[in-house]
């Protein structure tokens, strides 16, 4: 695997540099050795956080974790990506994405399902035209994270959600 392992606000030093290869190493048994690991260090006041984005022909596995202690981060970060690839296994593998950055050892081995996805309730709406900017303020009112509408500038479905910083984004499909 490769890392590409960079700083935001922090110097990256020896010591968390082998804390990240070997933690995040152990991870190689899922991946070709030809795998970018893209691996990203912060620091906010008493935020020690952790990006780890890992692109797979077809998707991106990606965790990101905060604690009081950069060494703690990179220990959870490793725990959460590789109960990811055990749970997603089967999506990331099917047909459409092939097999591309994979170990076969890690595609020949059954994992449990133990997280199964769900869906328990499904709720209708009617969707109406709106601006971007009249959807967040809707968005607002109603105290959600997100909210669907169909945009009247390009009569498409979709999605403004809520940033960090009071911010909002906007998600367009791509035809």
């Amino acid at each position: 695997m490769k890392f590409i392992i960079s700083g935001k606000n922090i110097d990256v030093t020896e010591g968390l540099k082998t804390a990240v290869e070997d933690k995040i190493g152990k991870l190689e048994r899922y991946f070709t050795p030809d795998t970018e690991i893209h691996v990203t260090l912060s620091v906010e006041k008493d935020r020690q956080k952790i990006e780890v984005t890992i692109p797979v022909k077809g998707s991106i596995i990606r965790s990101e974790q905060v604690s009081n202690d950069m060494y703690v981060s990179i220990d959870l970060v490793e725990e959460i990506i590789e109960r990811q690839l055990k749970k997603y296994k089967n999506k990331l593998t099917d047909s459409k994405h092939g097999t591309g950055n994979f170990r076969q050892e890690f595609l020949d081995k059954d994992y449990a399902e133990d997280d199964e996805v769900r869906i328990i309730r499904t709720k209708k709406f009617d969707i109406k035209p709106m601006y971007p900017e009249d959807a967040c303020v809707q968005m607002e009112l109603l105290g959600h994270g997100f909210y669907v509408f169909c945009n009247a500038e390009t009569d498409e479905v979709n999605v403004v959600y809520k940033r960090k910083g009071n911010t909002y984004g906007l998600l367009e499909p791509e035809v």
